[in-house]
């Protein structure tokens, strides 16, 4: 059984990738709605990353005999003033999810929860992947800076951007 408030924080990090995949969902709309349908499908495909990995915490928690309590998304911003500051903001949004990350493994460390400590370490390395992911479009943006014809060329490759679900053993 899993320690009830190792269960608590669980089901709030839940809560948590929801609204990231509910947020980036609503980037993915106002992309789309300014014809930029490569960004449209890089936030899409994050969308789905991030519903992902609200249900591996979801598995978790039901594995390690926990209860799953969903909580009401808040709504998320539908408009940015470019593309550049809605990545800036994503980033903001994921070093915000990796100070969540790191205060369940405090918490699984101090529990001394083996398990969910285990478990962690692969939001931890998916986390620096994200950050990476983001700050790197955040460099391309600022070289591309009022260029019409740069922005189309990266909207171009972000549209190239393929959804890969997680891999569940045995589910």
């Amino acid at each position: 059984m899993i320690d009830t408030e190792i269960e608590e924080e669980i089901n709030r990090q839940i809560n948590e990738e929801m609204y990231s995949a509910y947020l980036y969902l609503s980037m993915s709309a106002h992309f789309e709605s300014l014809g930029l349908k490569g960004f449209a499908n890089w936030m899409y495909v994050q969308y789905q990353e991030e519903m992902d990995h609200a249900m591996k915490f979801y598995r978790y928690l039901h594995e390690r005999g926990g209860k799953v309590r969903l909580y009401a998304l808040k709504e998320p911003p539908h408009e940015w003033k470019s593309p550049l500051h809605a990545f800036e903001e994503t980033l903001k949004h994921e070093r915000h999810i990796t100070e969540r990350i790191n205060f369940l493994v405090d918490l699984a460390e101090r529990k001394k929860d083996r398990a969910t400590f285990n478990m962690l370490q692969w939001y931890i390395d998916e986390q620096v992947e994200e950050e990476a992911n983001d700050e790197e479009i955040i460099a391309r943006l600022k070289l591309i800076g009022e260029s019409a014809q740069g922005l189309l060329m990266l909207d171009s490759e972000l549209g190239q951007r393929v959804y890969v679900p997680l891999v569940q053993e045995g589910k």
